[in-house]
């Protein structure tokens, strides 16, 4: 089996990890997110981004093109979000009128994410394609989103009402989306610069998902200076691993 399917495969183990831990409401969770939002700023800044500005060095209106892929991709997930209201909902958004109705926003944001877990795939695909170093970084960090993916498509489910025995169906589809998304990943052929346009776009997700849904998520559950040094130590976790395998 391809190395890249079956790494996305363990990911699907750390996805229902994490829907458990939130059916269960374990008061450390947001430790652990703190530390993933760390794990995937440390993967665009050491890692993703050295490598998408060597690949591709076209440039567009004075601009690099990688650069304006990585606008486009943190743009395009925060107004797809905007627009059909999957925003993963922290415990403040429940406190005050939210615009979207929580029937819409559950299910909506459920299915908001396995569309963006469905790219963390093809991402991992990709990756191994450009060289096995990169593609193990990359699943590292994807390790710890998928965490907290899980965590948060059950949290967003319990907090809007929405939750059943039937949304574990959905729980599932948004963990095994990883697992089809590095099957086209790994399958497609494409060039340098077309990879390098496509992990820059990746990166605008990794950096939207970051700091918009996982730390915000972590300090809503327990403003800390623990949450903090988590996040700190994430990043810092990153360098050593990116310093380790490009060695």
């Amino acid at each position: 089996m391809n190395l890249s399917i079956m790494l996305a495969a363990v990911t699907v183990v750390a996805t229902s990890l994490g829907g458990f831990l939130a059916i269960k409401g374990k008061d450390r969770l947001h430790l652990v997110l703190g530390l993933s939002g760390g794990l995937l700023l440390g993967l665009v800044a050491f890692d993703l981004l050295p490598e998408i500005f060597e690949m591709n060095t076209d440039s567009f209106g004075g601009i690099q093109v990688v650069s304006l892929a990585l606008v486009l991709g943190f743009l395009s997930l925060h107004f797809a979000e905007k627009i059909f209201g999957s925003h993963e909902a922290t415990e403040s958004d429940y406190d005050h009128a939210h615009k979207h109705p929580v029937n819409v926003a559950g299910g909506l944001g459920a299915l908001g994410m396995a569309g963006h877990v469905f790219l963390d795939g093809v991402a991992l695909g990709i990756s191994f394609q450009v060289s096995p170093a990169l593609g193990f970084t990359v699943f590292v960090a994807l390790l710890a989103h998928a965490f907290s993916d899980g965590l948060n498509t059950v949290s967003l489910l319990i907090k809007s009402g929405k939750w059943t025995r039937s949304s574990l169906a959905l729980l599932g589809v948004d963990a095994v989306m990883r697992i089809s998304g590095a099957a086209l990943g790994s399958m497609v052929v494409l060039s340098d610069n077309s990879v390098g346009i496509y992990l820059a776009v990746f990166s605008g997700f990794v950096i939207y998902l970051a700091t918009s849904h996982i730390l915000p998520e972590a300090h809503s559950r327990h403003p800390s200076r623990l949450t903090m040094l988590a996040t700190v130590i994430g990043v810092l976790a990153m360098w050593l691993i990116v310093g380790n395998i490009g060695e």
